[in-house]
């Protein structure tokens, strides 16, 4: 038989964050975009249960908590969310974390940049 895999995930979470490279980029801040995704078996004897999923209102507060530090790097800010949620939920068996910055600093509007980390178990 096989089994069963659940995500939970929270997707286009808007920041306004002073992250950046340039210190003029943390002092006005830059807006960004996270996508998380957590993937762990559903063995869920109560589908009901909050304690038997990923609580995501928890998942929320701790991307808030992450992302209005001030930091120079996107890479510092995506591997404390996932390395908090590790702590968290030490049943995952995957997560994927993602911020978009929607206006690095190229004089383009249109040009996004991605950082994506993955744990996997």
């Amino acid at each position: 038989m096989g089994s069963i895999t659940q995500e939970v995930a929270l997707k286009d979470v808007r920041f306004f964050s002073p992250i950046g490279y340039y210190e003029e980029e943390r002092i006005l801040g830059n807006e960004f975009f996270v996508d998380v995704s957590i993937y762990f078996p559903f063995d869920n004897t109560d589908a009901e249960d909050l304690s038997n999923t990923v609580n995501y209102a928890e998942l929320y507060d701790l991307l808030c908590k992450v992302m209005k530090r001030e930091r120079k790097l996107l890479e510092s800010a995506a591997h404390e969310i996932l390395s908090n949620i590790q702590d968290r939920y030490a049943f995952i068996h995957e997560a994927r974390v993602s911020i978009r910055k929607t206006t690095p600093p190229f004089g383009h509007d249109r040009v996004h940049s991605v950082v994506s980390l993955c744990y996997k178990k």
